[in-house]
């Protein structure tokens, strides 16, 4: 019988090898990629809908992408100090000045009320709510009510939605440290909306936040998130009780606390904002090769 000191270690928090290759220190690359994207259709704005639980980061998230294309702190969505409360209430538009001119990016960011752990009539509102968003009925300014779904007599009811209102890429915001032991509820209306998004043909990715939070090895170094095991093995959870694809499911860290802004978390940020646009404008291409949009 092995004595305590004889026991074998524990395996080791990190991977030798990233099992996801992220070209870090070159944020000017990303930022290039992003700059250059432009759809085919003249005219066409890519619209990304966030969607997800009450305090994943869907509001932080947009900060975070206007700061990295801006190269300063920035916060045009206001963020609540409190992950059990939804700080959003209104369905928001948000764009994205280019350069510092009269210009902005081709793509834009909706945010809208966080789905809580409420009843099974809440989750059916919520998911009716987020189905006509995805078809472009609902217009900014739109307060979401928990107890009924969006009327068609209602002042921000859009009858008869153009390609622009229209959603091409349906992003679900998850904090990594819940991701795993999320509420059936809310996974399951998740489930639905994804479901929904499907009838309609929007691609869907998943973006896990606050990542920093979940292993002291990523909070160490953001280099190490895809080499962290924790990492790897909350994606996976997450991917197959979703049923949204591993190569569809990717990781930021948010600008919560910072004052500066950070070289790596920057190109990660702009690496997932990428990979979100493309999945975009496959879409938008698919569209325009039909001609059915």
């Amino acid at each position: 019988m092995g004595s305590w000191w004889s026991s074998t270690p524990p395996p080791p928090p990190l991977l030798s090898e990233p099992w996801r290759k992220i070209n870090w220190g070159d944020k000017q690359s990303a930022m290039q990629r992003v700059k250059d994207y432009n759809p085919q259709t003249e005219g066409l704005q890519l619209r990304i809908l966030l969607h997800g639980p009450v305090g994943a980061g869907k509001s932080s998230f947009i900060n975070s992408v206007q700061s990295v294309l801006q190269d300063r702190m920035c916060s045009p969505a206001l963020v609540a100090n409190d992950s059990h409360y939804s700080f959003t209430k209104k369905y928001t538009t948000y764009k994205f000045e280019k350069e510092g001119q009269d210009t902005f990016y081709p793509f834009v960011l909706n945010d809208m009320m966080g789905l809580k752990d409420s009843s099974s009539r809440s989750k059916r509102v919520h998911v009716k709510d987020v189905k006509r968003a995805l078809k472009g009925h609902v217009q900014d300014g739109y307060t979401f009510n928990p107890e009924s779904k969006l009327s068609k007599d209602d002042q921000h009811y859009n009858p008869s939605p153009s390609a622009n209102d229209r959603v091409h890429v349906l992003v679900s915001v998850i904090d990594a440290n819940t991701a795993s032991r999320m509420d059936d509820k809310v996974l399951n209306a998740i489930i639905d909306i994804r479901e929904e998004a499907s009838d309609l043909e929007v691609p869907q990715v998943a973006l896990l936040t606050k990542i920093d939070k979940l292993c002291p090895e990523i909070n160490k170094d953001v280099r190490n998130i895809y080499k962290s095991k924790k990492m790897k093995e909350t994606m996976e959870k997450f991917s197959k009780e979703s049923g949204i694809p591993m190569n569809c499911v990717f990781a930021v860290q948010n600008y919560c606390e910072e004052i500066d802004l950070n070289s790596d978390a920057d190109v990660l940020i702009l690496s997932s904002l990428m990979s979100i646009v493309n999945a975009g404008n496959d879409f938008l291409n698919k569209i325009n090769a039909s001609n059915v949009y």
